[in-house]
């Protein structure tokens, strides 16, 4: 795996940013679903991933010798875990996509299609 960099983070954080610009501008709902899906996969969208990430930073900090052990670390270290478990609540919001879909009379399939398309 290549080393991660901060610049590696923040262009994903403004792809991320673009994204919910082009969202704002009122695209076709197809297209729009298409695009959020893999954000919101249950195993490996967002939330899950984002929670992974804060327990992870949790876990590498409480473990480095060199952080102080202090009750204020100890709040901000659960602060992260319990922050984690809000996000991880947060996975089922796939279920949403495909309600959307009902809703909008679209498939997984039509949308992939139409990303092609364009």
């Amino acid at each position: 795996m290549p080393a991660l960099t901060p610049d590696a983070i923040r262009t994903l954080t403004e792809t991320l940013a673009d994204l919910t610009d082009y969202l704002r501008e009122n695209p076709d709902p197809a297209q729009a679903l298409a695009l959020v899906e893999p954000l919101l996969d249950e195993y490996k969208g967002l939330p899950a991933q984002f929670a992974d990430t804060l327990r992870a930073l949790a876990r590498a900090i409480q473990e480095n010798p060199d952080t102080p052990r202090t009750t204020q670390g100890d709040l901000l270290i659960t602060e992260l875990r319990t922050a984690a478990w809000e996000l991880a609540d947060q996975h089922t919001l796939h279920y949403v996509l495909d309600d959307l879909r009902d809703l909008n009379g679209s498939s997984p399939a039509s949308e992939q299609e139409s990303c092609l398309c364009r």
